[in-house]
């Protein structure tokens, strides 16, 4: 048995983990690595190991640094089953065709930019036709049922509380006589967050791959992190201003919505337009609405006493389909709010949002999730005085605010919980999904583990 770590080592995004085993190769996530975009598509265009002679890919969840690099996969010939849960089935789906979608038309934007310069047109990462080329080898598979990717590999899904159908994988192992279980965490969520189940745990665990994104410190409390949400927003309402909310399509965006609905129900808020600007946000909202099976108790109630029925839909709220709509948001004038994706303000609609708001002192950026290091998102958080928007630089005179807590991965706290969840078994800990000072952060509270701790380079292998 042997596993690489071919991507989200020793960094956070671009989930990729190879499984040798009895003569067959199980991959674990097949993201895009996101980051410099000078180093971006170099990365995410070549694998290190043959596509085709893969035999399957188990999903953890629909987000795109774990999923979004399926199409190039299966371009270069991979031909087996890709397992998740239902809900990250039609997740990622939907996130795979809107990725493609986007890749082509940011290309399109930018080479006419291009053109006037001289200079020769790009290619875009991969298409829509190939985005759509994965969805017929998408295997769902329920929570906690048994299924095998590959002989000798019994795999589980089970709740992983990080987005919408979110799972940790656990991986029952048996090659020439030896058994050990292998544990994927995936994205860990956090306890008592709104929507979704908890995490469940580490149980009798071996190897424990472990994300430790949030590892060098714990979030605020989720009442803090309202409270600061409902201060910015309020001061940026009485200057006049727009909120421009850069937000992940799936999860960060139902979350914020869900919020903003119950803040201005009670009061807490005045009755401001939203709007969400994403198709993709959109139709995963709609996705989010089919599966009300994933919800925790606290959203299911809610949704049984919500006149309209809906946890993510109330008359303030306006979804933007589009680009006219989208558009006409940068006419309106007066306080309003603007979700819209890309999370970490890399491509989409954000990207004009931003362009035509960050000149504004009266309007706010809102930073509500960690953001890749060399990203545009990145840059703003750090405080940068001007930034480049499609080749043209933009003065940063916006207020920019980070609100932490509505973050849905684990903090420092819940992250050295789960680890020792499976102490008295655990043979091995390797810590993935995050930056150094996380990861070194996080090695020292474990240090009485008498599992070693290790924080594997991209390109490892190890045997089990």
């Amino acid at each position: 048995m042997e596993l690489t770590f071919a991507g989200a080592a020793q960094t956070v995004t671009g989930s990729q983990h190879l499984l040798r085993i009895n003569g067959h190769r199980l991959l674990l996530e097949c993201g895009l690595f996101q980051g410099r975009r000078a180093d971006t598509y170099a990365v995410n265009r070549s694998f290190p190991f043959e596509p085709h002679a893969l035999d399957a890919v188990i999903l953890s969840h629909a987000h795109i640094d774990h999923c979004g690099n399926l199409p190039n996969l299966v371009r270069q010939g991979f031909e087996g089953s890709i397992h998740a849960t239902h809900s990250t089935v039609h997740l990622t789906d939907l996130t795979l065709r809107d990725s493609g979608h986007i890749q082509e038309s940011d290309i399109e934007f930018l080479n006419k930019k291009r053109a006037r310069k001289g200079l020769p047109p790009l290619e875009p990462l991969y298409t829509a036709a190939d985005a759509e080329a994965v969805s017929k080898q998408l295997v769902m598979q329920a929570y906690g049922q048994p299924f095998e990717p590959v002989p000798g590999v019994t795999a589980r899904l089970v709740d992983a509380g990080h987005i919408l159908g979110s799972a940790g994988v656990i991986l029952d192992l048996e090659e020439k006589g030896r058994r050990l279980r292998l544990m994927f965490s995936g994205d860990i969520g956090r306890l008592r967050m709104p929507l979704l189940r908890d995490p469940v745990p580490p149980e009798q665990v071996d190897i424990l791959l472990m994300e430790c994104t949030y590892g060098d410190k714990p979030h605020a409390p989720p009442e803090q992190a309202a409270a600061g949400l409902r201060s910015v927003l309020r001061r940026t309402f009485e200057r006049g201003g727009k909120v421009i909310v850069p937000a992940f399509a799936i999860g960060r965006t139902q979350l914020l919505v869900y919020a903003l609905h119950e803040m201005i129900e009670s009061g807490e808020l005045p009755r401001i337009p939203v709007y969400v600007d994403s198709p993709l946000a959109i139709n995963a909202t709609e996705i989010f609405r089919e599966h009300p099976e994933d919800f925790d108790e606290q959203a299911t109630a809610f949704l049984q006493r919500d006149p309209d029925g809906s946890l993510f839909g109330f008359d303030l709220l306006t979804f933007t389909r589009s680009v006219e709509d989208s558009k006409a948001i940068n006419d309106r004038k007066g306080p309003v709010v603007i979700i819209s994706a890309s999370g970490m303000a890399e491509t989409g609609r954000i990207l004009h949002h931003l362009r035509n708001n960050l000149g504004d002192r009266r309007n706010t950026v809102l930073i509500t999730s960690w953001m890749a290091p060399n990203t545009l998102g990145r840059r703003l958080a750090e405080g940068v005085k001007s930034v480049f928007i499609f080749g043209e630089e933009h003065e940063v005179r916006a207020e920019v605010v980070s609100v932490d807590g509505f973050s849905a991965h684990a903090g420092q706290d819940f992250l050295e919980t789960y680890a020792r969840s499976s102490a008295g078994s655990l043979k091995a800990l390797y810590l993935v999904h995050g930056e150094a000072g996380p990861a070194q952060a996080l090695t020292g509270r474990l240090g009485d583990l008498k599992a070693p701790i290790r924080y594997p380079a991209r390109g490892t292998t190890v045997e089990l």
